[in-house]
This record gives C-alpha cells, sequence and structure tokens, in this order.
C-alpha cells in the first residue's frame, strides 16, 4: 500500500486520486520492484497553487461562438463580454474578473486595442447581423423597440452627453439609447442619440435602417403610447410600416362613454373604433381596474390632505387650486374612475384585437432587456470621455446582452443566478512533491442537467 497524501478540499481530493491511478498496475503484472516497508510510509507534499472558474468561462465562452460572434475574430473582445456577464465593472477592473476565471495574459494595453477595434471595425454592426440570422432563424413577425437614458458622472456637457428629459429625473448629462428587439426581447439593434434628443424622433432613423440593412418589406413596430406621435404614425404608414402603439386616454373615448351610458363593461371586453387609415382597440381589464382605483384613492388623499392642511402644499394630480381655496377637483376624479381598467391600442394592422392586444404587450420583453443592461450587465452610469470609448463600451453591453438572452431562453433561469450557480466551480493547479497537475472541475449532477439545456 502506498499512502499518496490527504486532502483538505474537493480540488486537492481530485488531485489525489488523479496520482493514485497512475500507481495502479494490472493485478496480473509482477511488479519490477519489491515492495519495502518504507514505501508504507512515503508522505507527498501538496499546495494549491491556483483556482479559477474555468467551467463558467468555458460555457459562457462556448455560448459565445454557438451565437455566431466568433465571426469577429477577436478573443479579446470575447473576453471582454464575458466580463461583463460574470461581474460588471470598469474596463481596467475587468482584468481581476478574467484573472479569477483563468485568463491573466490580457494587458492594459490588449484592452485598449480591442476598444479601438471595436470602433474601427464598425463591430456594432457585425454583432446586429449576427443577432438578426439568429432571430430570423426562428421568425421574426414584429420589431419591439424602446428607449431609456444612461447618465454620466461628470459635470459639464458637451455635444453628445447632454442634460434632457431623464427617465429616472437625473440631472447630469445623459444620452438616450434605442434598443430594437424581437418578440422575445432578444437584441437586434441597439442606436444611441444626443441626451436631449427627444425620444419620439429615434424610432424613424433606427427602423429605416434596420429595414434597409436586412432587406426588409413588411415591418411591423410595437412601441410605448409615449414613443409616437400623431405625426410619426402618419409617416410610418406612408412609408409601409405597420405599427401597434399604445394610445394615451386623455380624455373619455367617445365609443367607451356611449357603452357605459347603458351599461359596465365585463373582464377582458374590447371596444373598437374605427379611424382613418387605423382603429383604436379598447380592452377592460378587472385587474387593471383594481390597481387604478387603489392609485386613485391614494391621490385622492393626498389631495384631501393638502386641501384641509394637513400636509403642505405641493403639486397634486385631484388639487384644484385657485388664490381663494385649494379643493378636491370632483371633476377630474370623476374623469379617472370613467377610465379605470381601461387601456387602448392603435394600429393600422388587420389583425384579430386580442392578437394586436396581445402582440403589443410582448413590450415587457424590451423593457426586461432594457433592465438588465442597466442593472445585471450595468450599462450605467457611463464614465468614459470619448464618444468612440462610450459607443465601444455599448457595443460590448450589446453582445453581453445577446449572450445572456439566450443563456436565459434556454435555462430558464436569470443570468444573475446561471452565473451564481456556476462560479463556485473551480478548477486548479495542484502542487505535489514540486510537481504540477492540473485539477479538472467536478460538475454536479444538477449543474450537469442546466448545462444540458443550452446544448439543445
Amino acid at each position: 500500500m502506498v499512502h499518496i497524501g490527504s486532502a483538505h478540499t474537493e480540488v486537492e481530493l481530485q488531485a489525489l486520486l488523479s496520482l493514485a491511478e497512475r500507481h495502479l498496475v494490472d493485478p496480473g503484472q509482477q511488479s519490477l520492484f519489491a515492495e519495502t516497508d518504507e514505501s508504507e510510509n512515503l508522505t507527498f507534499k501538496i499546495g494549491l497553487r491556483e483556482s479559477f472558474s474555468g467551467a463558467l468561462l468555458q460555457v459562457l465562452a462556448k455560448q459565445f461562438e454557438r451565437l455566431g460572434l466568433n465571426v469577429l475574430s477577436d478573443e479579446e473582445f470575447m473576453w471582454l463580454c464575458t466580463a461583463r456577464i460574470v461581474e460588471p465593472t470598469s474596463k481596467l477592473d475587468s482584468l481581476r474578473v478574467l484573472a479569477d476565471l483563468g485568463i491573466r495574459n490580457l494587458s492594459k494595453n490588449r484592452l485598449y486595442r480591442c476598444l479601438n477595434r471595436i470602433v474601427t471595425q464598425d463591430y456594432r454592426t457585425k454583432i446586429e447581423n449576427v443577432c438578426f440570422e439568429h432571430a430570423a432563424a426562428r421568425g421574426i413577425t414584429l420589431v419591439l423597440y424602446d428607449v431609456t437614458t444612461l447618465y454620466f458622472e461628470i459635470q459639464k456637457e458637451d455635444v453628445y452627453r447632454k442634460p434632457g428629459m431623464s427617465k429616472e429625473r437625473r440631472l447630469e448629462p445623459q444620452i438616450v439609447v434605442g434598443l430594437l428587439a424581437d418578440s422575445h426581447g432578444f437584441p437586434l439593434g441597439l442606436s444611441s442619440f444626443e441626451g436631449n434628443k427627444a425620444e419620439t424622433t429615434t424610432i424613424l432613423p433606427v427602423v429605416e435602417a434596420f429595414k434597409e440593412r436586412h432587406g426588409l418589406t413588411d415591418v411591423t413596430v410595437v412601441a410605448d403610447a409615449g414613443m409616437l406621435s400623431q405625426k410619426n404614425l402618419d409617416v410610418l404608414a406612408a412609408a409601409g410600416y405597420y405599427y401597434i402603439v399604445g394610445s394615451r386616454l386623455n380624455k373619455i373615448p367617445y365609443s367607451i362613454s356611449e357603452y357605459q351610458k347603458t351599461g359596465s363593461l365585463s373582464d377582458g371586453q374590447v371596444v373598437t373604433e374605427r379611424l382613418e387609415g387605423s382603429r383604436v382597440i379598447y380592452q377592460y381589464r378587472e385587474k387593471r381596474a383594481t390597481l387604478d382605483r387603489h392609485n386613485i384613492e391614494k391621490q385622492i388623499a393626498k389631495a384631501e390632505n393638502v386641501a384641509n392642511g394637513t400636509t403642505a402644499a405641493k403639486k397634486v394630480k385631484f388639487l384644484s387650486v385657485t388664490t381663494k381655496e385649494k379643493k378636491l377637483n370632483q371633476t377630474l376624479v370623476n374623469k379617472a374612475y370613467a377610465l379605470v381598467g381601461i387601456k387602448g391600442y392603435v394600429t393600422n394592422l388587420d389583425a384579430p384585437d386580442l392578437e394586436i392586444i396581445d402582440w403589443y404587450h410582448q413590450l415587457w420583453n424590451v423593457e426586461a432587456s432594457f433592465r438588465m443592461a442597466k442593472s445585471d450587465l450595468r450599462a450605467r452610469p457611463i464614465f468614459h470621455h470619448k464618444r468612440d470609448s462610450i459607443e465601444a463600451h455599448l457595443t460590448i453591453v450589446f453582445a453581453s446582452l445577446a449572450v445572456a438572452r439566450i443563456i436565459e431562453s434556454r435555462t430558464g433561469i436569470s443570468i444573475k443566478q446561471f452565473v451564481k450557480t456556476l462560479k463556485p466551480i473551480r478548477s486548479g493547479t495542484v502542487v505535489i512533491n514540486d510537481k504540477e497537475y492540473a485539477a479538472e472541475a467536478e460538475i454536479p449532477p444538477r449543474v450537469k442537467e442546466l448545462l444540458e439545456k443550452l446544448t439543445r
């Protein structure tokens, strides 16, 4: 019997098992050396030289390649995207993240040369083409469009970073970012604009460029209520686009008011109003009505508190203020109650009402992609000083988002949970009596089941 050594960790145990296998001989084979008592007391000095999350790195790199992003032939770009998925941080700190994944040869200079290539070799367009091919394989019936704002930790604005209408009510200079996605929320295109550019003016150039690049004819655009003005809708229709947008209910629609004179709406009921070249679909949902009533009651309570002096004067939705008095505006309250539970949808597409409504509600997928980009992948705040660097950063976020969305769709769990599950599975290098041995990661059965979903 030969004593190989003692193991205190899983990595050490695997290394010792590998070493023990090398000492095994065929039972029928005679040993060339006689065993001595000294061999029974043979001991080994064991140390762990390094460990890293090699399994996580391999899986993310495989998904990057499977999507087709290896067409860029840029290993450094793949590592930057991988680091962004694992732990969003600054570009320089990405070196630390990558070192923990087993990549230790990416220097600061190589990183900055990669950022330059992203812009000069137009990686964004190449990535968008790859994403389009992936989405087109399962069919693109409509494209979703939404915008967000990304702010900067700087005091002075420039021609690109400008203060504007911030979705987060921030005062710092910002840029406007528009994201095109398919009905599953998979990204198809990303564009950035000056921080003071109106959201409604971003959609037409983005959709036109997308249509031209891919030679599309029939394109249905789905956007939020605040995205398209009537003028933009007319321009879209004239250019041959179909559209589905939310309708802002600033007043009680005639068709609804006429219906309410004779009865009440039931859950899921649809009322349609024809317009010139389009139609508005109104749907009543009891769940939405319950939430609307709750919010109205909260606003009424705030208005009454200000009116009777319980709280300090401030702008409140249902408060009517004159030089003589502050009182509840009952007309606005009645109007709000008349609209509870009702949502409107404007479209020029000839399809069943319920299909139009269902397609519109796919917008939550692009909203989820934006939330992922701004939280899990941390597209904000941005610290870069030049537009090229900002665009390079957004391109990395865009590619990372595409890989992350694929992983989420195939595994059924969030990208954050996926990373959390695989990161503790470590590979390493064990040193036994000054000789190095590779210790491969042991994948638990539950993780193997998860990884099998990525191969389907």
